[in-house]
């Protein structure tokens, strides 16, 4: 089993940044990508970011310029800078990742999500 623990969500002001982390542990051989989605009230999920094993990286449209994701594969984390939030950005975000337990067996994990709410 592979367990998702995600920190950093909370309260902050139109036009403040935020960080969230997120770090894999359990049976993991590799992980193929991590990232973050968000949900908001009546909302479906949708795509923040993604990043691949290698370099790909993939953005949602209303987030692009202003998140930036890391991925460090060593420590199997990974972080979302958040910059020029708008209450628009106000979400529960969750971690997800594609992880190998074998070289021929993944499973995708998703963390239990954290609320980010952005507000004056």
């Amino acid at each position: 089993q592979v367990q998702l623990v995600e920190s950093g969500g909370g309260l902050v002001q139109p036009g403040g940044s935020l960080t969230l982390s997120c770090a894999a542990s359990g049976t993991i051989f590799s992980i193929d990508a991590m990232g973050w989605y968000r949900q908001a009230p009546g909302k479906q999920r949708e795509l923040v970011a993604r990043r691949g094993s290698g370099n790909s990286t993939n953005y949602g449209d209303s987030v692009k310029g202003r998140f930036t994701i890391s991925r460090d594969n060593a420590k199997n984390t990974v972080v979302l800078q958040m910059n020029s939030l708008t209450p628009e950005d106000t979400a529960i975000y969750y971690c997800a990742a594609d992880v190998r337990s074998t070289s021929y067996h993944a499973n995708s994990y998703w963390g239990p999500g954290t609320q980010v709410t952005v507000s004056s």
